[in-house]
């Protein structure tokens, strides 16, 4: 049985309904899965294929998603069902317009808590595995889950200099949040513009989610770090829940673990861009 007969097969079971695949369609703009949309009886579906050892990863990405929408603060795609190579979700025609294009609504996103930092099962932030280890202390949950984790991975893979300077911030990461301490909010995780568009019909929409509980300033920072969002986008958010003025100097904080993440997944190009960024922060302490 071929994957795509596997996936209808799947699909008529799930919903009960029998789905007979007619057709599918490459979408580009994924670098880790390949992503298309299948359709068959009237019915439009959009899968991710990957290889059988990133099962858990559509595991984890199918809860993400589930708890997003349970959140009903922005469109999130349901997903369907999912096996060793395949995740099945709802397909949302995307294109649209909105004219604060979500910044609300992300704020709204955001006063969603929890008492702890973290989540109840660990995800992935790419195909990078995301410990989400429950924490009652955010500074801990930051040294030791995000820039330490990254950190290892990188001596792991040979970028052996980042460790002092790296160890000396994790350190004093208690320093950005003398005057600040933050709730721990749903977050998508991994909001960049590639993992954010609006629908045909004006809805805003996130998707590809490294959801956890967390400082809600985690999310801005990333939608600042490749290119950044319209500034309507970051008027409407601050108007719903504004930012408090220590922001600019952490938002460096939370996208080193980022830019961290891309040296272990796509090598050296991003060395110098993490270096700047821990010189930078050390630079801000007393």
């Amino acid at each position: 049985m071929s994957h795509w007969q596997t996936i209808a097969k799947h699909i008529t079971e799930t919903t009960g309904q029998a789905f007979q695949l007619q057709n599918h369609h490459t979408i580009g703009g994924g670098c880790i899965n390949s992503t298309f949309r299948i359709e068959g009886n009237g019915q439009n579906y959009f899968v991710k294929l990957n290889s059988s050892q990133y099962l858990d990863m559509f595991e984890a990405e199918a809860a993400g998603l589930t708890e997003l929408r349970q959140a009903a603060a922005l469109k999130v795609p349901e997903p369907l069902c999912w096996g060793s190579a395949y995740l099945v979700m709802e397909y949302l025609p995307l294109g649209g317009e909105n004219p604060d294009l979500g910044g609300q609504q992300l704020a709204t996103l955001h006063q969603v808590t929890q008492p702890q930092f973290g989540w109840t099962r660990d995800n992935y932030i790419g195909s990078t595995p995301q410990e989400n280890k429950l924490e009652n202390d955010w500074i801990t949950f930051w040294q030791k889950h995000r820039l330490g984790f990254q950190l290892k991975l990188a001596a792991e893979k040979g970028y052996r200099r980042l460790q002092s300077q790296g160890t000396r911030l994790i350190a004093e990461v208690g320093q950005f949040f003398s005057n600040y301490q933050p709730q721990a909010s749903l977050l998508h995780g991994d909001l960049w513009s590639g993992n954010y568009a609006v629908t045909v019909n004006g809805q805003p929409v996130i998707y590809d989610p490294a959801i956890y509980y967390g400082d809600r300033e985690a999310d801005i920072a990333m939608t600042e770090l490749f290119g950044g969002f319209p500034k309507r986008f970051y008027d409407a958010y601050q108007d719903t829940w504004r930012l408090d003025s220590g922001y600019s100097t952490r938002k460096i904080l939370y996208n080193l673990y980022h830019i961290l993440n891309h040296l272990n997944l796509f090598g050296g190009g991003y060395l110098a861009q993490a270096e700047s960024m821990i010189d930078t922060l050390l630079s801000e302490l007393r």
